[in-house]
Parts: C-alpha cells; structure tokens; sequence
C-alpha cells in the first residue's frame, strides 16, 4: 500500500470492499477522490491505522506514523508486534491477539498499552473496530489511538489523594502518621520511602526553623521499602539523620521546594561527596531517581520525605513530583495536626498529673499503692482522680471519683473537686456529711458553667467514694455518690464487694448518702476503683468484678505486685476511659503505740490522768513531751468536764506525730478566743493551741473529740504509686 491509500494488497482487487481510505470514495455521486480521503486521515490529530486479515499493516495516517516516530512507508507490511517492539496491552497480551479476536468475532473492542518513551511512561487508549465489505464480512481492522497520559495521571493522581486522605492521618500519632504516608507512597509509586521529622515535631513542640542549622538534624520517624526490612536504609526508625547545608537534602530543605533527581553517574558523585554512606547504599540497591519532598505545614518545615525508584525501571516524572508535592503536603497537615494533639495531650495530661497526688502523705494507717492510666491516643484525658488524705487520731480518708467528660476541662473539675474534698476533710466531717457538701459545691459549679459550654467540664454527673479508716479500733466508714463499690480482702484470702447504699451522682440531686461502718481485720486489702477498670465495650460487668475479687484475693508479695495483677489483667493495651486504682492494706495500732483510758466527770480525776500520760509517754520513751503533754491533758479533760458530759475518754496515739485526745458525750462546739487580763477562764484551748501543732474538734452521733497533736520525727513522705 502507498501513503496516499490508492493500494490494498490485503484486499481482492474485485471485492468492492470499502477501505478506511477509500471509504466514501468512488464513482458515487458523493464519492470523494482517493486523493481527498488520504489527505483527510493525515489531517486527522489522532494516530489511525489499518491492518488487513493478514494482520498486516496496510495504512497508516501521519499521527500514527509520527507517534512511533517512523516514516509512513516504513510501517507498510509490518505485523502489530514490529510497529512497536515490547507493546504489550494491560491485560498482558500483544496488540496481534486483540486484532485477531476483532478479526473473528466482527466485534470491536478497546485497550490500553503502557510505554516507556524517553525514560518517562506514556499511556495509550485505542479502539479497535472491524471494517467490513458490502456482503458485511470482516475484511480488516482499523485502529485509532490517542495518548491519555495526561488524563491517566490526573486519574491516578485523585486516584492516590483519595486513598491518602482515607490513610493518612488516621490517628493523632505524629509517628503513625509518618508510617501512613510511608506505607501508601510504596504501595503506589516509589520503591523506598523515608520520612525524617524535626525532634520538636515528635515531642509536641513548635517546630523551630531550619535555615540556621547546619547540620539540619532529624529523628527518623518512618521508612518503608518493596524490599523486607528496607535494606537501603543506613538508619533505623528512631536514629538521629543529619544532612550537610550543602547537600542535596540541605539545599532543598532550605530552599523549600521539593527536588527530583537521575542519578546517573554524575549525580551519584555529588551526592558521594556530600554523603558518602547514603551514596554507597543508593549504588549498590540500584537506586537510580529520587525525589527530596520537605514536609511542611503553615510555612513552617517540619521534616522532610525522601522518595527513590530501583526496582521501577522507569524514573520518576514530572508528574510523579507533582504527586508526591501533593501527598506530603497532606500529610504535613496531618503531621502538625498530630503534633499540636501530642502538644495538648501532654499539656493535659502534665495538669491532670500534677492534680493527682504525688507524693503519700505520713500516715501508719494503711499501707498503699496507686495507678492512674488515661485513655488511649486520641480519645482525651478523662478526670478520674484518687487521694489519700491523714485526719485526725492517725485516721485516715480514702478517695476515688471520676468526672464527667474528658479533656482539660474534666482534669480542671477534678482539680476543683479534689481541692474540694481535702478542704471539706481537713474539717473532720463524717463520709456522708462530706459527700452532702461537695454535691453542693457540684451544684454550685455546675449552675456556673455557662449554658454554651464545654461538655468536658460538667460537675453535674461526677461520681466519689469516700472512707475512712480508724486504725485504733479498725473500722472503716464508707459513703458513696454513684460510685463503684469497693472489694475488700480479708486476711484468710476472701474476698467480697462491700455492700453500701448507691447514692445520686454529685450535682443531680436526689434522697441524702448514707455512711456504713465495716469493721476490718489487720492485714485486710481494700480496693477502690474508678469505672473504667470493670465497664468496657464487649466486656460483661459482673463477670469483670468477679475476676476484679479472684484477682485481689489472691496471695502476693506485695501491694505493687497485686496491683500490676489487676491492671494486666483487667485493662487493655489501649483503654477506652481513665482507669484509676487504689489499693490499701490495713494495720491496727499496738500497745506501742496506742493507750486510752475512760474517766468519770469528776474534776479530782484531772492529776490522774496527767499521771497516766506522763507514765505512757515514759513507757514509750518520749520524756522530752512529757511536759507539754501533762499542760495538753489537763485543759483538755478539764474542759470536758466543765462543758461537756458523761462518757469521758483519754487517748493517746503514737502515729508520725503525738496525739492526745479526749471525747465527751456533749456536741457543744468549742470556741478558741483571747482571754482579757482579769477574765478566770478562756486561755485553755489557746493554751492548747500554742504548745501543739495543730488542733481541731470531729463530731460523731455521740458526742465530739477535741484532739491535738505534737509534731514527732519521722522518716520522709513516700511516692504512693
């Protein structure tokens, strides 16, 4: 065939088949000469070609020829496979079986075929469509292509930003979402990725500018490979890399566009004389083009990504650099998103923390260990809080509550209800008394939050238990505001969840708490609990408390191994709330350190009981008190007698400090006042108050106890958890 189309050697010579260039020409009265239907095709901007039931070449427009950069004489004759040598189509096969099948099935379909031209690859889309003669038999092929590179790498392209704004960012982790884009880079275009972050972006901090830094030193934060174990790599996921000013890296870091580079020969000698490690790797894996991509985010570098090709024969494009611009600048965002989450995490949880008790106050009472877990990454910080406070007669108060919501606002109000609680117990009120005030400081609060609001901060809806251990007689008195109920361990290993009347949530209102009184042998373990250690998605209640009993009662060398028990055991890798736990272990006072006497209401027995303190602390080896403690007795008893009534008891407490005291059955509230210079009485309790450290009054149903305390040495306070 020539190229003006007037020849078709696959033809017949009498068939009168049409011919895609002589279709609609001939001796019709519209018929277009040979000549005008061969012009027509070359003008044509799309590659055309026929092939004849031979599969030979038998036209082909001046596209077509141009778009395998031949002459169009030289295609003629040649079969599918010599136009294009290695053309392939998508679904693995030549363009020769798709022309045959059009041949046999007189059915026209499409293909597509990928092409390596100049280094870069170029996508084709053709049609396929059978030509026939006028007895409607199948006599040819004609095949007409346009390049859709373009249109495929804008396909691909959204393609890959869509599944990147499904991946990355998927947490608020800064390193998981370094993995995230490391992982979706492999998966779609580069055969090793590295993602290199600033050490202020790990930590949560501002990112500091890179312009002054030399060298520009970074954590690796994540790296992937198509290869196990990312051989090309000279570091590992959390080594320091530095980069030379002067580098490849440097200069793009610090010019801030990102860099695509062949590395040829020339290439990989510049970047062996910046760096010669990282030169040697590139040789000897084949790295042949990279891409420098700096990952920053409101204008400000946070990292930088590096993209290499060795096993992709192909090197990356114009296209491939728009990309990666674009997938790093998403995943930026989501970097210095998870940064600030990391920043404010650790704000909160720093708050929260320092909310808590550090530090165990001195106190014999019980023995005691804690543990405070918040929620895992990205659900917030909860208000779950726990206390342990000394009160008078070397008692001592237990606390757990939990505040509605999470966050700075729910730490904050934990913060406020602690206080709260410390202040509200510093005044020697009963469980269910201290309970009454603080649900009325709840709702106090809560009436102030405005209507608008953070949910995080609500008061209204908090929960608490509060108990008190006497370790002088060794019961313990327990109320609760909507809280969990405690798990008690007796000495013999049983264990059982104290019963005590619910009580509504603080700030909600409803019928008044109720306190009860347990008595509890030395040696026992008492559990107090925050909900998020029993109540969990997928998990029953009862069936988690009853492992909460088996996993108390059981034997253990110490509270801390018991404690580590009940948290690996009951609390997930990443718990959905707070969890906090307290677990206390009851002692009792011995002769060594405890002495009580009951006194009739006769003023004559005031020298008695001087003499029997002063013969006590002697016993105990505390003459240096002795004194004091004969001036403390007499007010005390002495004011007992003169203003309050029948029964009357004296006693003294060896605890971290001396504590004497003395109840009455009489709830008349003593006044410390300054006695003028001729009044007979008033300078008692301030003689009191003068000698000893502190001092104060409790109340119980039957009466009052005026205590005080002598400060003695004692061994420094103790981290409780």
């Amino acid at each position: 065939m020539s190229t003006d189309g007037t020849e078709h050697a696959d033809l017949p010579e009498d068939s009168g088949a049409p011919t895609p260039a002589t279709a609609g020409c001939g001796p019709t009265a519209h018929a277009l000469p040979a000549e005008e239907c061969s012009a027509i095709l070359d003008q044509l901007p799309v590659p055309v070609v026929y092939f004849g039931r031979d599969q030979l070449l038998a036209l082909a427009n001046r596209a077509a020829a141009a778009s395998v950069d031949r002459p169009a004489e030289s295609l003629l004759g040649l079969l599918p496979g010599e136009i294009e040598p290695g053309l392939v189509l998508e679904g693995g096969e030549g363009l020769a079986e798709a022309i045959d099948r059009v041949l046999r099935t007189g059915q026209g379909e499409p293909y597509e075929t990928h092409l390596m031209m100049e280094g870069s690859e170029h996508i084709r889309q053709a049609a396929l469509s059978p030509v026939r003669d006028a007895a409607g038999e199948v006599q040819g092929v004609a095949v007409v292509t346009l390049d859709t590179t373009d249109q495929f790498w804008a396909r691909r392209r959204l393609a890959v930003l869509n599944k990147a704004s499904m991946r990355i960012g998927s947490t608020l982790d800064v390193g998981r979402t370094a993995e995230e884009l490391a992982e979706l880079a492999v998966e779609d275009f580069a055969d090793f990725v590295t993602v290199d972050l600033l050490s202020e972006v790990l930590t949560g901090d501002e990112a500091g500018s890179v312009l002054h830094r030399d060298p520009i030193s970074f954590h690796r934060a994540a790296q992937r490979s198509v290869l196990e174990g990312c051989p090309e790599s000279i570091v590992t996921v959390g080594d320091i890399q530095a980069y030379e000013r002067d580098s490849v890296v440097g200069r793009t870091l610090i010019q801030g566009e990102p860099t695509r580079l062949v590395l040829d020969d020339d290439a990989l000698r510049r970047w062996s004389t910046d760096e010669p490690v990282r030169s040697r790797s590139m040789r000897d894996h084949g790295i042949h083009s990279v891409m420098v991509v700096p990952l920053r985010a409101r204008g400000i570098t946070l990292g930088t990504t590096l993209f290499c090709r060795h096993r992709t024969p192909g090197a990356f494009g114009a296209a491939d650099l728009q990309l990666a611009a674009e997938l790093v600048s998403r995943a930026a965002v989501c970097v210095d998103n998870a940064r600030r989450y990391t920043r404010e995490r650790a704000t909160a949880l720093a708050l929260q923390r320092s909310l808590l008790p550090r530090r165990a106050a001195r106190q014999k009472a019980v023995e005691v260990t804690a543990r405070y877990l918040p929620k895992a990454n990205g659900a917030g910080l909860g208000g779950d809080w726990f206390d342990v406070i000394p009160l008078s007669g070397a008692r001592v108060a237990l606390v757990v509550g939990d505040v509605v919501g999470h966050g700075l606002h729910a730490s904050a109000t934990m913060g406020r209800l602690r206080t709260a609680v410390r202040t509200l117990a510093d005044v020697d009120l009963a469980p269910d008394e201290l309970l009454t005030q603080l649900d009325d400081l709840a709702l106090t609060l809560d009436r102030e939050q405005p209507a608008d609001g953070p949910e995080g901060g609500q008061v209204a809806g908090a929960t608490c238990l509060y108990a008190v251990y006497d370790p002088a007689t060794g019961h313990c008195t327990m109320a609760r505001a909507g809280h969990p109920e405690p798990v008690v361990t007796r000495p013999d290993g049983s264990a059982e969840q104290l019963r005590l009347p619910p009580g509504p949530p603080l700030g909600v209102g409803g019928p008044p708490y109720e306190a009860v009184e347990f008595e509890l042998p030395e040696g026992s373990r008492v559990a107090l609990y925050t909900d998020g250690l029993i109540e969990m998605a997928g998990r029953d209640t009862q069936q988690a408390l009853a492992e909460l009993r088996d996993l108390v009662g059981r034997p253990a060398q110490s509270l801390e191994e018991a404690l580590d028990a009940v948290m690996e055991t009951l609390v997930p890798e990443q718990p959905t709330d707070d969890v906090a736990l307290l677990l206390a272990r009851t002692r009792r006072l011995d002769a060594d350190h405890y002495a009580s006497w009951d006194l009739p209401s006769d003023p004559s027995v005031v020298s008695d009981a001087r003499r029997r303190a002063a013969a006590q602390l002697t016993a105990w080896g505390l003459d240096d008190a002795v004194f004091t403690t004969e001036l403390v007795v007499s007010e005390l008893v002495t004011n007992a007698i003169r203003h309050g009534g029948d029964p009357i008891r004296l006693r003294l407490i060896r605890d971290n400090a001396l504590i004497c005291e003395v109840f009455d059955g009489s709830s008349t509230a003593p006044h410390l006042r300054r006695a003028r210079m001729f009044d007979e009485g008033g300078r008692g309790l301030l003689l009191v108050a003068s000698l000893t450290g502190r001092w104060g009054t409790r109340y119980t149903g039957t009466g009052k106890t005026i205590w005080a305390e002598q400060p003695l040495p004692g061994p420094e306070e103790t981290d409780p958890a």
